[in-house]
């Protein structure tokens, strides 16, 4: 006998990803240039130079068996502590070596950090739109999803909805800042009501209440917009870090959990994390590349190509007419259906080869992100197709 909610998994691939397929199948048979596939945030600008030097230096004159053998579980003490001193140098709050776990990217750290934190039944708030994958980590964790969504429009918090979804069976609260896939960023003013809405239901119900701040877009801004550290405006919370799209690393898949100091019980949290990683095998993250990001960790991305691909696909469609949020991070463009049901709608604009992914997984409905990590001439080429897409709707009126 096999469990049939994994058979059930694997037998259907988050849409995402069923759109990524269907665009290879659809490149072998019209050519790669005719087909505009927006579905996969994949980064398309190159890892900075310095990550394939420093990869050559290490293999070069670090000792092998050093290099290739085993970490201890949570990652080399030696890459823990430049982490530690990057956070407190950047952000200005404590961060401690010993309380830095490594891992294989952000969807291990989510995983690892739900199942540490959770007990079957308790609730986890999604900040919708949110990450599809989401609700697969907290049903995993045995722990239940619990939709609240942010304000429409430009979707920041929405502090009333929080106060009336948070329960006595509340335990965490996933923030993901820069968002995916709306590309919005919460204000510091947004993380501290969010800080001061979390203090007072933790009195209420006696037990705390964890952000798991979720950040693989944190590099990834424009316009000189900050991304506050929610460590700094509140203590429960757990980092969830990946290096996969500030460094364009997302196959090496590297990244680390950082347990806030000032959180209560702090040791025995980290504790909890570590066991969490034993109990699914999520131990000793690829050595080479703890090391390369201890050693390349600071390095900033160059967000010139995204910038220009945001910059143009935006002021182009909102010219069209479409309604869209205007991104200040990640590499998303969120965008208003032309009709209320946006699978439906995506569905007619793979009639101009235009592969858009529709909002109802990211849980809200109406809208379709559209991945902007692609070329910039991919993006000039399809904009005739957005154009043909919009007058298929507009016809007559």
């Amino acid at each position: 006998m096999i469990s049939q909610e994994m058979l059930a998994l694997g037998k259907k691939s988050s849409v995402i990803r069923e759109i990524f397929e269907y665009s290879k199948v659809r490149r072998a048979e019209i050519g790669d240039e005719n087909v505009f596939d927006y579905s996969l945030g994949n980064p398309s600008i190159p890892a900075p130079q310095k990550i394939g030097e420093t990869m050559q230096t290490l293999l070069r004159e670090m000792n092998p068996v050093d290099l290739h053998g085993y970490t201890s579980a949570p990652g080399d003490m030696t890459v823990r502590r430049k982490i530690a001193e990057s956070i407190t140098a950047r952000f200005g709050v404590p961060a401690d070596p010993a309380l830095i776990y490594m891992t294989c990217g952000a969807a291990a750290s989510l995983t690892i950090t739900l199942r540490a934190l959770t007990t079957p039944g308790d609730e986890v708030v999604l900040l919708a739109p949110y990450f599809p994958e989401y609700q697969v980590f907290v049903r995993n964790a045995g722990a239940v999803p619990q939709t609240v969504c942010c304000r429409p429009g430009d979707f920041d918090l929405d502090i009333d909805a929080l106060a009336a979804a948070i329960g006595p069976r509340t335990r965490a609260l996933i923030l993901n800042s820069p968002n995916n896939p709306s590309g919005a960023v919460f204000s510091a003013q947004s993380i501290e009501r969010l800080a001061d809405l979390l203090r007072e239901k933790t009195a209420q119900i006696g037990h705390p209440i964890t952000i798991i701040a979720d950040e693989p877009y944190r590099e990834l801004v424009y316009d000189g917009v900050e991304v506050p550290y929610v460590p700094a405006y509140y203590d429960d919370t757990v980092v969830c870090y990946s290096y996969s799209k500030s460094l364009s690393l997302p196959g090496e898949r590297i990244g680390y959990i950082a347990v806030s100091p000032r959180m209560p019980m702090a040791g025995d949290v980290f504790a909890a994390v570590c066991g969490a990683g034993r109990s699914m095998g999520y131990v000793c993250a690829p050595s080479l590349l703890q090391h390369t990001v201890a050693l390349c960790g600071d390095v900033k991305p160059d967000l010139s190509a995204y910038d220009r691909n945001r910059t143009r696909l935006y002021t182009a469609l909102t010219e069209m007419g479409y309604e869209a949020v205007q991104p200040k991070g990640a590499f998303y463009l969120f965008v208003k259906a032309l009709e209320e049901n946006a699978a439906s709608f995506c569905e007619k604009a793979k009639q101009f080869e235009l592969l858009l992914v529709p909002s109802d997984d990211f849980g809200v409905p109406g809208y379709v992100r559209i991945a902007y990590c692609v070329d910039y001439e991919r993006i000039e080429r399809s904009l005739p197709a957005f154009r043909q897409l919009y007058a298929a709707y507009n016809e007559g009126k």
